[in-house]
């Protein structure tokens, strides 16, 4: 076991302090990684303080992980000392089930491993990324393109790849109109990458507030959720709309703006139920939809191809004393638009 520094909840809604915790030795098919960027995810946040239901404490928040790996184990053929890598919301799954073999071990139907808040296969807590290193089978990893730097890389672990599996599994692109619902951690990815694919990109936000960054991240037009004239203009509007928001939405209205066989995914995911008129998803033929992350084959697409066009999150740098401020600013969305630390103060 090797000791490492890390910050943690110690309990649920206490503030995160930090402290030591035990990684495990390198297995033979483990790397280990020293961590260089951790993001701040709004789900650390539900979790930290178990909005989302009862949780594991001391709790190492973090799954947006970038880091270098620095040691490997003897049957590791896919890294070597030095690489650029990166680990997200998920380090293991039973890797048999029809959906581990598809590729999809993040709807592993025995349950993916989660990254942190979860209890491994050997039966250990699991710990994540505000943390200095941390070891993963080298299955669960994936490596970051020289084209990315590390601290606008870690976001697209988490919120890179929740808005890039949705937005291609419903096939945004050239002669797709694509709203983005929310502008903030997860939803400027969703610009950022919705443009990338060549969709007519509109965003929903409450407010204007952000519209000059909507427009310059990518977005074709930019609309206020708080106004009701908006409803009527854009009724039957969108093929998709991709939902980031993680508090409760008056969905029937939403779904007016859908045109016929319209989706409307959710990948935010508020802490309380919604309601639903089923008439807002019969008239239409419309999709009420939600999505995870990808995965690990699919999240290292998404970084090649974010690689590719030039992609990084827009980040916020801090020092890991300032994650307790960092949680509230993002519970009243002052972040523009994602907070990562750095590791180097922990």
């Amino acid at each position: 076991m090797t000791t490492v520094a890390a910050y943690a909840a110690p309990a649920a809604k206490a503030p995160l302090e930090r402290t030591t915790i035990e990684r495990r030795e390198v297995g033979a098919h483990d790397v280990l990684i020293d961590i260089k960027f951790a993001g701040i995810c709004h789900s650390d946040i539900h979790q930290a303080r178990e909005g989302w239901g009862e949780a594991i404490f001391p709790m190492v928040p973090g799954h947006e992980i970038a880091g270098v790996v620095s040691e490997v184990g003897s049957d590791v053929t896919k890294y070597r000392v030095g690489d650029r890598v990166g680990v997200g919301c998920m380090v293991d799954s039973c890797r048999e089930c029809e959906n581990c073999v598809a590729g999809l071990e993040q709807y592993c139907l025995e349950g993916n491993t989660g990254t942190y808040n979860a209890i491994g296969r050997d039966g250990e807590p699991t710990y994540g990324g505000y943390s200095e290193k941390v070891v993963v089978d080298e299955n669960f990893v994936v490596r970051i393109p020289d084209g990315l730097s590390l601290d606008v890389a870690a976001p697209l672990l988490c919120a890179g790849i929740t808005t890039y599996s949705p937005l291609r599994h419903w096939n945004a692109g050239p002669g797709k109109k694509v709203a983005i619902l929310g502008m903030g951690g997860l939803g400027h990815m969703g610009v950022k990458i919705a443009h990338a694919l060549g969709a007519e990109v509109t965003v929903l936000s409450q407010s204007l507030r952000k519209k000059d960054d909507g427009l310059r991240l990518g977005a074709d037009h930019y609309y206020a959720t708080s106004d009701l004239a908006t409803f009527k203009e854009l009724r039957g509007t969108f093929d998709l709309i991709l939902s980031t928001v993680s508090a409760p939405l008056d969905l029937d209205r939403f779904l007016s703006l859908l045109r016929t066989d319209g989706a409307f995914v959710n990948v935010g995911a508020p802490e309380e139920p919604v309601s639903l008129n089923l008439f807002s998803v019969i008239g239409g033929r419309k999709t009420l939809a939600g999505s995870g992350i990808g995965g690990i084959r699919e999240t290292q697409e998404m970084l090649d191809f974010c690689a590719g066009h030039g992609i990084g999150a827009e980040i916020e740098l801090i020092g890991a004393a300032e994650i307790n401020e960092a949680y509230e600013r993002v519970l009243n969305s002052d972040v523009r638009y994602r907070f990562v630390i750095d590791t180097a103060t922990i």
